[in-house]
C-alpha cells in the first residue's frame, strides 16, 4: 500500500494481483462467460489498472493488464483496455472516494436487469445493511458514452446498479468490497426470485426494523444505498413451528404456493383419508391379516393374465 495526499492506494503489484484473483473468482462463480466482464482498481488519484479486451477473466495474466489515467489515456500495457472501461472512469470521476469497480453478468441479477425490475425490497437484513437498493439504469449501447451517462445519477447515492438488458456494476472503497457487492447483488436477486416468484410470499421488514438497520449501516460508514420500501405492520415477530401456524389472514394471498413443487406433509399427521396418497395426505393402510386375501386375489389375476397372453401368442404363431 502507499499513501498519496492522505489516501491509501494499492501498489501496482498489489492491484494487478488482486484483479487477477477477482477475475478468477468471477469466472468460477459463473458471473461471466467467454470474455465478458471487466475490473479496475485505483493505484493513485488519477491512475487505475484495468482488464484487457477480448480475454476471459478466468485466464488473465499480469502482462495483459492495462494502466490508464482517468481521462482514458493508456500509460502502460501492450493490450487494449475493454471498451466498457468508460463506465469505470465515469464512476471514479463522479465519486472520488471509489477505489475499485467490477462489472459482470451474474445470471439471476442479469435476469432482473432484463426484466427491468430493481432489487428494492426490505426482505434481507444483510442486503439492507451492506448493499441497499439496487436500481436499474436505463438501456445504453455497450461501449458508447450512453453507458457512463446512464449510471452517473446513481454513483454517489447507491453502491451498484443493474444495467438494463446487460448486467451488473458495483463499486467500493477497495477492490474486495466492490466484488463482495457484486456477490451480494446476485445473492439478493436470487432470494427475491425464490420468495417472490417460486414460494410466492415475502414478509417485508417493518419500517421500524429498517430504521434500526439503517442506523447500523451508518455506523459502519456506509452512507449510500437508499432506503428500501418497508412494511407498516410487523409481519415476522411470531415463531413459526408449522405451516399451519401462519393463518391465511396473516399472509399475502392465500398462502405459500410452491410453483412446480409437490406439496408435502409430515407423516402420521391427522389428515382426511385419500385413496391414492398422491395429494400428500395419509393413505389408509390394511393390517397384515386383511392384506392376505387382497394379495392372493391380485396374484391370481396376474397369473390368469399371463396365461391368457401366452395362449394368444401361441395361436398367432400357429396361424
Amino acid at each position: 500500500m502507499m499513501t498519496v495526499q492522505g489516501v491509501k492506494y494499492m501498489s501496482d503489484f498489489e492491484a494487478k494481483k488482486a484483479i487477477l484473483d477477482i477475475g478468477r473468482r468471477m469466472y468460477e462463480k459463473g458471473f461471466v462467460a467467454s470474455n465478458d466482464g471487466n475490473i479496475s482498481c485505483k493505484v493513485g488519484p488519477n491512475t487505475i489498472w484495468t482488464t484487457p479486451t477480448g480475454v476471459s477473466k478466468g485466464f488473465m495474466t499480469q502482462d495483459m493488464l492495462v494502466k490508464m489515467d482517468l481521462n482514458g489515456k493508456v500509460l502502460m500495457g501492450r493490450w487494449k483496455p475493454s471498451s466498457e472501461v468508460k463506465m469505470h472512469l465515469r464512476v471514479y470521476k463522479e465519486n472520488p472516494d471509489v477505489q475499485a469497480v467490477t462489472h459482470a453478468h451474474p445470471l439471476v441479477a442479469t435476469s432482473f436487469a432484463i426484466a427491468g425490475i430493481s432489487l428494492d425490497a426490505a426482505i434481507l437484513t444483510e442486503a439492507v445493511l451492506g448493499l441497499g437498493s439496487i436500481p436499474v439504469a436505463k438501456y445504453a449501447t455497450p461501449g458508447t458514452e450512453e453507458v457512463p451517462d446512464s449510471i452517473a445519477p446513481f454513483v454517489k447515492s447507491h453502491n451498484g446498479v443493474l444495467l438494463a438488458n446487460h448486467g451488473a456494476l458495483t463499486w467500493g472503497k477497495d477492490i474486495h468490497q466492490a466484488f463482495y457487492r457484486l456477490e451480494s447483488i446476485e445473492y439478493y436477486a436470487t432470494i427475491l426470485m425464490y420468495t417472490g416468484n417460486i414460494i410466492g410470499r415475502q414478509n417485508l421488514l417493518s419500517c421500524d426494523q429498517v430504521d434500526k438497520l439503517l442506523d447500523i449501516r451508518h455506523k459502519l460508514g456506509i452512507t449510500a444505498g437508499g432506503i428500501p420500501p418497508c412494511s407498516v405492520e410487523v409481519t415476522n415477530m411470531k415463531d413459526v413451528v408449522t405451516a399451519a401456524d401462519v393463518r391465511p389472514a396473516e399472509q399475502t394471498g392465500s398462502g405459500p404456493v410452491l410453483k412446480g413443487v409437490t406439496s408435502i406433509v409430515r407423516p402420521r399427521e391427522s389428515q382426511p383419508v385419500s385413496g391414492c396418497g398422491c395429494t400428500g395426505v395419509m393413505q389408509k393402510t390394511l393390517t397384515s391379516e386383511a392384506q392376505k386375501p387382497v394379495e392372493a386375489e391380485a396374484l391370481g389375476k396376474a397369473k390368469n393374465e399371463i396365461i391368457a397372453e401366452v395362449v394368444r401368442r401361441v395361436i398367432e404363431q400357429l396361424n
